[in-house]
């Protein structure tokens, strides 16, 4: 057993993951459960809930923010079952949940004129080879393989076809160029920590007029449709959720923005994000055995951070092992489908010091299983 000094939480799970820190369930409020969420006081918690987040995203005007079901993957089948078919489609994928919207485009949509773009874990698909007269699909972070979109520059301002983009480990953590993205879909139990299930939509004036002007040729199941008569369903982004939402799942966001807010707005969580990411690199530099799965910096998350060590599968698999067992880091092995290795969470509600002292805590995980 190691003298080393332990973080204070070792909750570094990619979802759900960790609670903001001095998290109390005392604090969130309480008047609204046991309410109906057609209440004059459900809608009004759930409309709060959609423009405080358009609040401090600082989204562009027009833009719009509605509370979808079944979390990020959610709103992502919500926006290409309600969006795609009218033109072409470019779709990336470099990781396994842009392979599963690849999957469902192409075996599900069924839409023949579809190109797919891919690139093995680590890697960035060809940004330059998008054709913008499509509709493009895309991750801007891949929370399996931790390699981001490193900016904006590649999508034009005057593309005609819609950009639908899941940022869900990004959204918080990133800088987003807002006005480039169309369609934006995240789930707020990750860089918020908030509770599963429910994802976040938004949408752009552009993909509001696509949505009212074009009709999809296959059939839209109700817990998709955002249109009624030809027009946007306007409830959905002002608190008239489609099916029943938990409203404690609400006030726990609620609580999660208050405490963005308490930092000073998104800037303040995308550096903590990064100050846990530089703690990485930091060991890292130090210790050759240990190599980032992202082939270079300018790709390198700094939420899902995804590490590669220089041991065998099983050894990697020890080390994740032993770290639970000394409850210093709590499920940190790679995700299921990516190469053998540790994935740590890097979101806004770590703490960059807990970062700093699990690093050493892997060196002896190393020495252990490698001695």
């Amino acid at each position: 057993m190691s003298s080393l000094a332990k973080p204070a939480n070792p909750n570094f799970s990619s979802g759900p993951c960790s609670k903001r820190p001095g998290y109390d369930l005392s604090s969130l409020r309480t008047d609204v459960l046991g309410r109906s969420h057609r209440s004059a006081l459900g809608k009004d918690v759930l409309a709060l809930a959609c423009s405080k987040t358009a609040e401090l995203l600082g989204l562009p005007e027009g833009y719009r923010v509605g509370i979808v079901p079944a979390s990020d993957t959610g709103a992502m089948e919500m926006a290409m079952w309600s969006l795609l078919g009218e033109r072409p489609v470019d779709v990336m994928a470099w990781e396994s949940f842009g392979s599963g919207w690849v999957t469902d485009i192409t075996k599900q949509l069924k839409i023949e004129d579809t190109r797919v773009f891919n690139a093995e874990y680590g890697q960035l698909a060809d940004l330059e080879a998008v054709d913008f007269s499509h509709d493009v699909v895309f991750t801007w972070n891949g929370t399996t393989s931790g390699v981001k979109v490193p900016h904006g520059d590649w999508i034009p301002n005057d593309r005609s076809g819609l950009t639908i983009c899941d940022a869900t480990s990004a959204v918080f953590a990133m800088e987003l160029p807002w006005e480039k993205l169309d369609v934006v879909t995240f789930s707020w139990q990750k860089v918020l920590g908030g509770e599963g299930a429910h994802g976040v939509l938004i949408l752009s004036p552009r993909a509001v007029e696509r949505l009212e002007t074009y009709t999809p040729p296959w059939p839209m199941p109700k817990i998709f449709r955002l249109t009624k008569g030809g027009k946007l369903i306007e409830g959905i982004f002002r608190g008239a959720t489609i099916n029943t939402p938990s409203m404690l799942c609400v006030v726990d966001y609620l609580d999660a923005l208050s405490w963005v807010e308490s930092l000073g707005g998104v800037k303040a969580t995308i550096n903590r994000s990064n100050e846990s990411l530089n703690a990485i690199q930091d060991y890292a530099a130090n210790n050759d055995w240990l190599n980032f799965l992202a082939a270079d910096t300018s790709i390198m998350s700094n939420t899902s951070v995804c590490l590669t060590i220089d041991t065998t599968p099983e050894n990697v698999k020890k080390m994740a092992k032993l770290l639970e067992a000394e409850e210093v880091a709590y499920d940190i092995g790679a995700y299921r489908d990516a190469p053998p290795g540790l994935r740590i969470w890097c979101g806004a509600t770590v703490e960059p010091n807990d970062v700093a002292l699990l690093m050493p805590w892997i060196g002896w995980a190393y020495e252990q299983v490698t001695n």
